[in-house]
């Protein structure tokens, strides 16, 4: 289970930084190709989105988290890179 949220972890810093360049970068150079990789990309950042959240729960007493620390790792799910803080920092025993 603690393989399976480093990778989704990692997976999930990676789709919101693919989201970000697709909203900042593609979308003023090229509005045709920003629209079609929009509903994949967006589809594929909600899911693991969702799944680092349950994961990160599921996880919480095997990696003996505090309820600060279930906070810190739920507020990284928001913030662009904090995923691979948490995933180098907060996951032991992989």
């Amino acid at each position: 289970m603690i393989k399976l949220f480093k990778f989704v972890a990692i997976s999930e810093g990676i789709s919101y930084l693919v989201l970000f360049f697709n909203m900042l970068i593609i979308k003023h150079n090229n509005i045709d190709l920003y629209k079609t990789l929009l509903f994949p990309i967006g589809l594929a950042h909600g899911l693991l989105f969702i799944s680092y959240i349950i994961l990160a729960f599921q996880i919480k007493s095997s990696q003996h988290w505090k309820l600060k620390d279930l906070l810190i790792v739920q507020v990284a799910s928001l913030l662009p890179f904090a995923t691979f803080y948490v995933e180098k920092k907060y996951v032991k025993n992989a």
